[in-house]
């Protein structure tokens, strides 16, 4: 069971506690042969700092069988900006077999460490690829008391040797601790930027034990058969993973090509949409045009067919006070013109100056007579002034 409290003690050091919370928890709830520590780790340069790790062992299919293997997580301050520091950690029974994946001091090497991308990439996501890459090349093998006997190695027809399969681990409630791993290389605190240089070589059949000395009594009929058998599936995985990445590739190009036409097509679903629309209010306007054409038709029928109407009889008061209001506005509009028309005359020469005045003034009076009228008339009636 997981001290909760104490764990959240141990992260209050990091810059994102609340992220690797969520990871740890949900790693142990999932994997319970890994159980959370805290301890310190050195630095290639020397320097120290506690961190907290992920320690126990995995599952890992090999072969049809299922076996426990040990690891340590170490999870850097800054996660999840920079990628944990894993480790094999053999127990005194086991030792570690060198790969491209491990170095002899254990450190683990993985493309998902190296391309680790904070928003992506996470503590669930890496054990499981770690259970994929050892399920295809076992990082540790069990030593024997007997270097010679055919359960300590297998041999194969060339002449070299291979490690047996391994057998089955300690279970996970029985891992001990481990101490504080060694300094390694490219990993300098602070500063860190693990996984950003390429992986170190490593040589191909070298496991870290010297080769035995082969002899005719050694190879058996079952080891060869076994041998090609475990080149043969190897290479029947390798064409299988090749064949699965493509295929992967191929569906992910036609989901993307799905998306794109679905994109597509709503956007076209629309467009139609609004063209039908329009459509609709376009039939309905040109229907309303040619029923106010009709319309327009039918009066000028009608308009045609009554008899002339003369302006002075279409103009008719309905009161007195009405007729004078309309008389006394022609008037005054009449005098209007006749003073501009004098002025005209006057700038053209046609009559004196004198003459102008005196009948501009005898216009003008009138006119201030005529308008007073008309202001008085409106007031009567009852209109803007």
């Amino acid at each position: 069971m997981i001290d909760t409290d104490r764990l959240r003690n141990w992260l209050k050091q990091y810059h994102n506690p609340d992220v690797a919370y969520r990871e740890i928890i949900s790693v142990t709830n999932q994997y319970k042969g890994l159980q959370p520590e805290q301890s310190l780790y050195n630095f290639n340069d020397g320097s120290m700092i506690e961190l907290v790790n992920l320690s126990g062992t995995i599952p890992v299919r090999y072969k049809g069988s299922v076996y426990n293997i040990p690891i340590c997580i170490w999870l850097m301050d800054t996660h999840p900006q920079n990628a944990p520091i894993c480790y094999v950690k053999p127990t005194s029974d086991m030792s570690i077999k060198v790969s491209m994946f491990v170095d002899q001091s254990g450190k683990i090497y993985l493309p998902y460490l190296h391309d680790w991308l904070p928003n992506e990439s996470d503590l669930l996501g890496l054990i499981q690829v770690l259970i994929v890459t050892f399920g295809e090349q076992p990082p540790v093998f069990a030593k024997a008391s007997d270097p010679y006997s055919s359960n300590t190695f297998m041999s194969q027809p060339s002449g070299s040797y291979m490690p047996p399969y391994p057998t089955g681990y300690p279970p996970a409630n029985n891992f001990g601790g481990y101490p504080p791993y060694p300094p390694t290389s490219n990993n300098a605190y602070p500063g860190y930027a693990p996984y950003q240089t390429p992986y170190p070589p490593y040589p191909g059949n070298n496991f870290g034990a010297p080769q035995p000395p082969v002899g005719t009594g050694t190879i058996k009929e079952e080891h060869i058969r076994e041998s090609l058998m475990t080149a043969l599936e190897e290479k029947l995985l390798r064409r299988m993973k090749e064949q699965f990445q493509q295929n992967q590739a191929e569906l992910d190009t036609l989901k993307r090509t799905q998306d794109e036409l679905r994109q597509g097509k709503s956007k076209l679903d629309g467009i139609l949409s609004r063209l039908e629309k329009e459509k609709n209010d376009l039939d309905k306007n040109i229907t309303m045009l040619q029923d106010k054409e009709q319309e327009l038709e039918k009066a000028i029928e009608r308009i045609s067919n009554q008899e002339s109407i003369d302006v002075d009889d279409a103009v008719t008061t309905t009161a007195p006070l009405y007729k004078q209001l309309l008389n006394a506005f022609a008037e005054e509009a009449a005098l209007e013109d006749t003073i501009y028309y004098m002025g005209e005359a006057l700038r053209c020469g046609v009559i004196d100056l004198d003459v102008f005045l005196r009948q501009v003034r005898s216009l003008s009076r009138k006119q201030f007579m005529l308008r007073a009228l008309m202001q008085k008339c409106r007031q009567k009636a009852g209109l803007n002034v």
